[in-house]
């Protein structure tokens, strides 16, 4: 069975979410966006953050380089999708971008808002994946539980959590299936610090509490910022026009990618 759509024929949907902005969302969408392009198939992505639309601009300047530069880039049917005057006219709207997707892609990668709000919720019950980008601290943390400060012991779930929960009870009452979440540790220290053991720990043992799997993301490097400016991703840096340079942190950067997407059942080559 196909570890990305499922081997259903329907589009799988994949939401790129948490409730905090800064942990690199749209990058980890991005990527996976273009990696799954990469890999031969077709994807649609959905922008549902109408304030930044960082995505939104990401793959509007993925095309103006390409046209400038005459390259190939490949990449998604994107929908930006801003929020509507009440929940039931949002999830009518969401419902309505995805049949527009139907049966014209085998995957749909939504990237969500840092805030939940009701249009957050609906793309969180579609989701066959969860990917949760968090960043190496106990102060993003505190967005899938409460930590005692002395301890270091998980004291309760968060109000984020308690969302994912009831996105999954919803799913299954609904068609009887599951949503597998995936927690991203993302923008990781190249150090060995006791912060990031002590974070490694602490992930692990809520893991098992809360039901998500814990896989290493991308790790805090420059070249994120600047491969916005011209749309490109980590995928792109050895085609021909991308006048990027390879050094050796770029390979290392490559070899971390391909980690999550493998993670996630995606051959990036």
């Amino acid at each position: 069975m196909d570890e990305v759509t499922g081997g259903t024929g329907k589009a799988r949907v994949i939401v790129i979410g948490n409730q905090k902005g800064g942990s690199g969302k749209s990058t980890v969408a991005m990527h996976l966006v273009v990696g799954l392009a990469r890999a031969r198939y077709r994807v649609g992505s959905i922008d549902l953050d109408a304030g930044q639309a960082t995505l939104t601009r990401y793959i509007e300047n993925r095309r103006a380089f390409g046209e400038k530069r005459d390259m190939d880039l490949p990449g998604p049917e994107h929908m930006p999708l801003a929020p509507g005057t009440s929940a039931e006219a949002d999830e009518r709207r969401l419902e309505q971008a995805m049949l527009a997707f139907d049966e014209q892609v085998d995957v749909v990668v939504i990237d969500t808002p840092g805030t939940d709000t009701p249009l957050n919720r609906a793309a969180h019950g579609l989701a066959d994946i969860l990917v949760t980008p968090l960043n190496d601290s106990f102060v993003d943390l505190d967005v899938l539980a409460r930590v005692d400060g002395e301890t270091l012991n998980i004291t309760g779930p968060s109000p984020y959590a308690q969302t994912v929960w009831e996105a999954k009870m919803a799913r299954a009452r609904r068609d009887g299936t599951t949503m597998r979440w995936i927690v991203l540790r993302n923008r990781l220290s190249h150090l060995d610090a006791r912060n990031k053991r002590e974070m490694e720990e602490a992930l692990n043992d809520l893991a098992k509490r809360i039901g998500f799997t814990v896989i290493p993301g991308l790790g805090e490097r420059v070249i994120y910022r600047e491969m916005f400016l011209n749309g490109l991703t980590l995928l792109d840096l050895k085609d021909k026009g991308s006048g990027v340079d390879m050094k050796m942190s770029h390979v290392a950067a490559r070899n971390e990618l391909r980690g999550v997407l493998q993670a996630l059942g995606v051959d990036a080559g």
